[in-house]
């Protein structure tokens, strides 16, 4: 596959389905490059696996956090054990299997964590989210399935106003929502019990890296003594430590569009922001409810 046949491919499995996340459609492509692929030996196809990986990093306006990390785990689970196969198609073969197998174990992961956090979610909870988060619409498309009864204010969400597509989403599904002005979170904060939150990538500190705005929810609800909770899945951790905002490597904050039409990144305004582990109260994943230091622990135990 040509790097435009990469990036047209993952292109049309994002459009085909909404609630694909970046990471999730990054590996099916990968799994489908392994198909075709002409690399005659393992080691050309892991070289030709890397670059894959590079073309989707840097030419898709995507989530760069999720796209890394889940793609940096897939490549780990499909060559970690040995292949014991004289004939490099069947070896082929096994590592596309293994790359269907992690694929339909990332498949169970938003259900997991929905598991795990529908509990909190009782009757009476105003609950505050910010963006649209495929992983948060779940649970709450979970709870009103359990005929839970509960109110959510959702953040606008500029400059491109995802929030507007949850609200529309939450709407849909008969849950009282109403959407705020990003400016409005201190005025609101006190109203609510708690903060739901996804998540595009889990640094190894537990912190998150989320969508621009996430850090100011976080310490607003930090102040007024509101549980920030975090849903995310395994997939998305990355083996990241930023201590600040400046930490976070450039291609993770600015689109692949922008880095490459703009020499002087100064006067862009970054597309995420890092959330610091000291704000965050739970985070739910597919491997159970953590710390956020525990973390660090997964990680070690995730690429073993």
């Amino acid at each position: 596959m040509e790097n435009n046949e990469i990036l047209l491919y993952f292109e049309q499995i994002m459009k085909d389905d909404l609630n694909t996340s970046a990471a999730v459609a990054a590996i099916q492509t990968l799994i489908q490059f392994i198909k075709v692929d002409p690399a005659e030996t393992l080691a050309g196809l892991r070289a030709n696996l890397k670059d894959a990986i590079n073309t989707l990093n840097n030419f898709t306006d995507s989530s760069v956090t999720s796209i890394t990390s889940g793609c940096e785990l897939f490549l780990r689970f499909i060559t970690l054990a040995s292949l014991d196969h004289s004939d490099f198609n069947d070896c082929k073969r096994v590592l596309v299997e293994r790359g269907q197998l992690f694929l339909q174990t990332v498949g169970t992961s938003r259900k997991k964590i929905s598991k795990s956090a529908l509990p909190f979610i009782t009757d009476g909870k105003t609950i505050l989210t910010h963006s649209r988060s495929r992983v948060v619409l779940q649970i709450f498309k979970d709870a009103v399935a359990e005929n839970r009864r509960f109110r959510v204010f959702v953040t606008e969400s500029l400059p491109d106003r995802t929030g507007q597509s949850m609200y529309d989403e939450l709407t849909a599904l008969g849950i009282p929502t109403t959407l705020i002005l990003d400016a409005s979170i201190g005025y609101v904060m006190e109203k609510v019990d708690f903060v739901l939150m996804g998540a595009e990538g889990v640094a190894e500190s537990g912190g998150i890296i989320n969508k621009i705005g996430t850090y100011s929810v976080a310490m607003c609800a930090k102040e007024l003594n509101k549980p920030f909770y975090v849903l995310a899945e395994s997939f998305k951790f990355t083996r990241l430590y930023p201590l600040n905002q400046k930490d976070l490597p450039n291609q993770f904050k600015y689109h692949a569009s922008t880095m490459r039409s703009k020499n002087d990144l100064s006067q862009e305004h970054p597309w995420v922001d890092y959330t610091p582990p000291a704000y965050i109260t739970l985070l739910f994943t597919d491997l159970g409810i953590l710390m956020p230091s525990a973390v660090s622990d997964e990680l070690i135990k995730l690429y073993m």
